[in-house]
């Protein structure tokens, strides 16, 4: 049966599935038009951190980078230590804590929620940064965490 074969109605509703289809690729371009700019801290001797931030920035952030270290910013933010990594930032009012990708951060950024921020604990293998060559391209299963004012924590997402 050829498409002209079929009803109007049926016509019309394969237009409209393609409209949407159309619609949702644009979706799928950077959500903001200019770089999110992003405050990191971090080791200035941290291969790993460097990585994540060439990361970020292929996303869509620009980063204003601080190599002194991130144990003062983390405290300061109000991070609880036993969320920590090599390195610490801020985007638009929320800490981000590790080795967080970039999507996880954007979908934070659209959802908005009431939180602190995001954190990756420790360095797992195969998250944005211990993702390169030296890896020989082992990966650890992780979580992103949702970190909420009080100190309180959910997953936000799995990485497997």
């Amino acid at each position: 049966m050829s498409l002209n074969s079929y009803p109007v109605s049926h016509r019309r509703r394969q237009l409209l599935l393609g409209t949407f289809a159309v619609g949702l690729s644009a979706l799928a371009r950077p959500l903001y038009a200019e770089p999110i700019a992003v405050q990191v801290w971090k080791s200035p001797t941290c291969g790993c951190c460097k990585d994540w931030i060439v990361h970020l920035q292929t996303n869509g952030f620009s980063a204003r980078v601080s190599d002194q270290g991130n144990n003062a910013a983390r405290a300061r933010l109000g991070m609880p230590q036993k969320f920590a990594s090599c390195h610490t930032a801020l985007v638009r009012g929320y800490v981000i804590e590790g080795h967080v990708p970039a999507a996880d951060i954007l979908r934070l950024l659209v959802e908005k929620p009431t939180a602190l921020g995001l954190a990756v604990p420790g360095m797992p293998l195969g998250s944005p940064g211990m993702d390169g060559p030296a890896y020989g391209g082992r990966r650890d299963a992780y979580q992103v965490w949702l970190i909420r004012k009080d100190g309180s924590a959910n997953v936000f997402n799995s990485h497997t």
